[in-house]
């Protein structure tokens, strides 16, 4: 089995005329595979949050809620890292589209058979392996980018590529709400419509798996073209030092990642960042529910908007921490987090009936959050050399997953059902202040640097 996803060798280099047409086709395809691929990862990987009002009318608190929904951040921050470890190892083509496959199998098991949705253990269990299967989507995709493209290009190209995410972050809850629409439709039972959430999303991605399989290729080296420093002149370090050696689990772990106070201070970061993220995003239909009187259609499209917000938002903090703070992500990662507290503050205080005011919070939110998500990303790939970037990134998910999403999603039901939305909300207001000064101590470091101090 391990065998199917051992590295792909390198092969004899093309002739030089072909080189420079088949690089820019290749870039092209290799990037459209890791930028469907992840998305697609988001299709099936929060949908229990627009079933959770449904659950809940049968039955379950909201506590019971958050602990099961817990499941996927600790399986997810943990595989993450685990996984990346097996990543930076293995061939990106066949590791990211079998993560996929896995998880929408277990999704779709959750929407077909009533058994896997029947108590708040055997939810907690199919979350825990979806999260798991989730962990396979990051690291190979990280393989690709270092590959790829180069230092001096990677800031704006990683940027695109993680608004993925919110692409498919986003389409995940028109798709939701269409798939419990069938399915209302077929069982004639409106109420029982909501297994449509888990089934559609799935379908699509497993769709969508093959077709990243058709387009991900590993390394340049592995389809006969030279290394991206070669291909591009951009050298990472003044010797022209490539690191294109595979190297050892042992070398990864603790002679560039383990050892490397910057990684640890963007994994501390993202701790906070993720609580911010996720306490916001998965009880947002909960919570406009409750206190806004959202109904599931109205709450789907507040989801959507803080997804898609992201886009223009992760684009803006990329470009600016590499053209107005020069290579420096510190600073971006500040102000934005800034505007995530002032946009959190409003959203919280703003009265129930005004549900424009809602929307455009969460729009802001969007819009800003995912900018330090995308910079503490990238940071880790900066940090240390490219055989062990997926490693790196894993560490810091790790941090942000166990550390930010599971209080977001289990300390916020426990806080929120003993004390009320006011006390989930300072919280959170909370972390924004932290988040934003962990930046701070990042403010003068370029990850570049780093790299050639390692």
């Amino acid at each position: 089995m391990l065998k199917l996803f051992r590295p792909a060798p390198p092969i004899d280099r093309l002739p030089a005329e072909q080189i420079d047409s088949e690089y820019k086709k290749l870039r092209l395809q290799v990037f459209l595979g890791i930028f469907i691929g992840y998305a697609a990862y988001y299709l099936i990987r929060k949908n229990f949050s627009l079933a959770m009002p449904y659950l809940i009318e049968e039955g379950f608190t909201k506590t019971e809620l958050g602990f099961a929904l817990s499941a996927i951040s600790i399986s997810y921050g943990i595989s993450k890292f685990v996984m990346a470890i097996f990543s930076d190892r293995s061939n990106p083509r066949m590791f990211l589209p079998a993560g996929l496959i896995l998880s929408a199998l277990i999704s779709l098991l959750m929407g077909v058979v009533p058994f896997f949705t029947s108590s708040v253990t055997i939810m907690f269990v199919m979350l825990f392996l979806n999260g798991w299967f989730q962990g396979m989507g990051w690291p190979p995709s990280g393989r690709v980018l270092v590959h790829w493209f180069s230092v001096s290009e990677r800031g704006s190209k990683t940027a695109i590529w993680n608004v993925a995410h919110n692409v498919g972050g986003g389409l995940m809850a028109p798709l939701a709400v269409a798939g419990a629409a069938i399915f209302a439709g077929l069982s004639g039972n409106s109420a029982a419509g909501y297994e449509g959430v888990f089934i559609l999303p799935a379908l699509v991605a497993i769709v969508l798996a093959f077709l990243t399989y058709f387009l991900i290729r590993d390394t340049p080296q592995s389809v006969g073209l030279p290394p991206i420093e070669e291909y591009r002149n951009d050298y990472p370090t003044k010797t022209k030092k490539t690191f294109e050696t595979e190297l050892s689990t042992k070398e990864i772990l603790f002679k560039y990642v383990l050892n490397n106070k910057w990684v640890w201070a963007i994994a501390i970061a993202n701790i906070f960042v993720y609580f911010v993220r996720y306490g916001v995003l998965d009880w947002a239909p909960t919570y406009l529910s409750e206190e806004k009187g959202f109904d599931m259609n109205k709450s789907s499209v507040a989801y959507f908007l803080y997804e898609w917000a992201g886009i223009p938002g992760t684009l803006l903090c990329g470009w600016l921490s590499d053209k107005l703070f020069k290579g420096r992500r510190g600073p971006a990662g500040f102000v934005f987090m800034l505007g995530v507290l002032i946009a959190v503050l409003v959203y919280w205080f703003n009265p129930a009936g005004n549900s424009v005011v809602d929307m455009i919070c969460l729009i802001a939110i969007g819009f800003l959050i995912y900018g330090p998500v995308m910079l503490i990303g990238l940071q880790a790939l900066d940090f240390v050399p490219k055989k062990a970037a997926g490693t790196a990134a894993g560490l810091t998910g790790l941090f942000g997953y166990l550390g930010g999403t599971v209080t977001a999603n289990a300390l916020m039901g426990v806080i929120v059902d003993a004390s009320g939305w006011d006390a989930g909300f300072m919280l959170l207001t909370a972390s924004c202040v932290v988040a934003a000064l962990v930046f701070a101590l990042t403010w003068n470091v370029r990850g570049q640097e780093v790299v050639k101090n390692h």
